[in-house]
């Protein structure tokens, strides 16, 4: 694994036997769009966060994000609502989101993102449809912010996020398959 990488983890749901695989420091991303809020499932995420000095962003729910303290809020490309340019949040608090196209990096961009996730840089089983290395840096190229490649990540292509501006990579199935040790 690349250290100088940061690592993000996406989770919709507290497992710990699946989290207590992970033996570095990582961010982690809940997901959590179902209709009924799983908040407990978020607060038991929360502590064993603390415990382990992880990272924990929300995905799109500013106001549960800041109610519980966490690090931060993550927007999925879908969310393309301006409303959180000019908040004025508590100093740490840090809001990250993906885009998958210029339009989508310029919408992130308003909306104050911090960090860019840009997807998906390999192939993945459900989208065909990818960027590969070079895509990926035309696309990183139009912002200023920090960009992490998302999507299709695995132990084969992981060599050739060295050839992206990527600060990071994010992933689902390969850390759930893998772990990080």
């Amino acid at each position: 694994m690349h250290n100088y990488l940061e690592i993000y983890y996406f989770i919709d749901k507290f497992n710990l036997k699946e989290l207590s695989n992970i033996k570095r420091k990582i961010n982690i991303v809940f997901r959590d769009y179902s209709k009924k809020k799983k908040l407990n499932e978020i607060l038991k995420t929360k502590t064993f966060c603390k415990k382990k000095g992880f990272k924990l962003y929300l995905a799109n729910n500013l106001k549960l994000a800041v109610k519980l303290g966490l690090d931060g809020m993550y927007l999925p490309a879908f969310n393309q609502c301006e409303k959180y340019h000019n908040l004025s949040i508590y100093k740490n608090f840090k809001i990250i989101g993906s885009a998958h196209n210029i339009k989508e990096i310029r919408i992130k961009e308003g909306q104050n993102c911090e960090k860019i996730f840009i997807s998906p840089i390999f192939k993945t089983k459900k989208n065909k449809k990818f960027l590969g290395t070079v895509k990926f840096n035309l696309l990183a190229k139009n912002t200023k912010k920090k960009v992490i490649s998302l999507g299709g990540i695995n132990t084969k292509n992981l060599k050739k996020i060295r050839l992206t501006k990527s600060k990071g990579i994010a992933s689902i199935s390969w850390i759930k398959k893998n772990g990080l040790n």
